[in-house]
């Protein structure tokens, strides 16, 4: 796991999130044709209180500029990204090596990211023994489309979340991704530091449905990036679904996006969830298709 010649590398700080969202950017425009990322993502994911900055992320520098960099998101999900220009130095098999020796230290048996299908970095985690954990797919409503208001059960309702609401909606979240997800519950602190506490955060990037009865039985979180209103998470109660309420909390979420400058919509969704179907049934389009790649790590 030796640097190529001439680079150097250090820990990360929030000071680096636009630096490492211009390398991110640039990889998956090469890659999909368009970049998602946006620093906001990145200092959102940083200031989790459960994650060590200093700890679990390395930048690799070419003088004083930064080319590269990987973190070790959770414990076993990682992400890194190589400045394109710097492609075919050995920087990303040295970072694949760093990942892995992070992972064994903090305990994981595994450790994972995401690369677009057919990419250079599919092609290096591969030969690197890296096998497909999942598929993700990234679909977007296309221009001009619309999806239809879902009419509502009698009694419940669409609004943006009150102060009161903020622990019920990372319960519901939380409850629904862990029905597919392998992982601890994330703390309310990282969910407030995530979705709260986000650059640029407004109350309308975070919608409720609410029962009959008041509670908070489904949420949404969307945000603007640009023209793009990116939804980021939807979830529904167990014991409240097929009323509807997923469908309807999807529309309105690309609905307020498309109200506070939105000209297109996007979402991402894998395999664990089953959930492709819906989003293709509402009009959605697939635009890219990612590997979470995947090794073992245990010592």
């Amino acid at each position: 796991m030796t640097l190529p010649a001439g680079l150097t590398q250090r820990p990360l700080t929030l000071a680096d999130a636009a630096a490492v969202a211009a390398i991110m950017a640039a990889e998956e425009l090469r890659d999909t044709g368009e970049a998602g990322i946006e620093e906001a993502d990145l200092v959102a994911d940083w200031q989790r209180p459960s994650f060590d900055i200093t700890d679990r992320t390395v930048g690799v520098l070419d003088g004083d500029r930064l080319v590269a960099y990987a973190e070790l998101a959770g414990q076993d999900r990682a992400a890194a990204a190589v400045d394109p220009a710097h492609h075919g130095r050995g920087i990303g098999t040295h970072l694949a090596g760093w990942l892995q020796e992070r992972a064994r230290a903090a305990g994981s048996g595994v450790v994972g990211m995401p690369v677009p299908q057919g990419s250079p970095g599919d092609r290096l985690l591969e030969a690197l023994g890296f096998r497909v954990r999942w598929t993700s797919w990234v679909l977007a409503l296309p221009a001009g489309k619309v999806i239809e208001p879902q009419p509502m059960p009698d009694g419940y309702r669409l609004r943006e979340a009150t102060g009161a609401d903020h622990r019920a909606a990372w319960t519901v979240i939380e409850d629904a991704f862990l029905e597919w997800s392998v992982r601890e519950r994330q703390p309310f602190a990282d969910f407030a530091a995530q979705v709260l506490g986000r650059p640029g955060f407004a109350p309308w990037n975070l919608r409720v449905a609410v029962g009959p009865d008041g509670e908070v039985v489904g949420a949404v979180v969307v945000f603007l990036a640009g023209e793009l209103g990116y939804v980021d998470k939807v979830a529904v109660h167990r014991d409240r679904r097929g009323l509807g309420l997923a469908r309807a909390l999807l529309a309105d979420a690309f609905a307020q996006a498309r109200a506070h400058g939105a000209t297109r919509s996007e979402l991402s969704t894998d395999s664990r969830t089953g959930a492709l179907g819906l989003y293709e049934r509402v009009g959605m389009e697939v635009t890219s298709v990612w590997l979470n790649r995947a090794i073992d790590v245990a010592g």
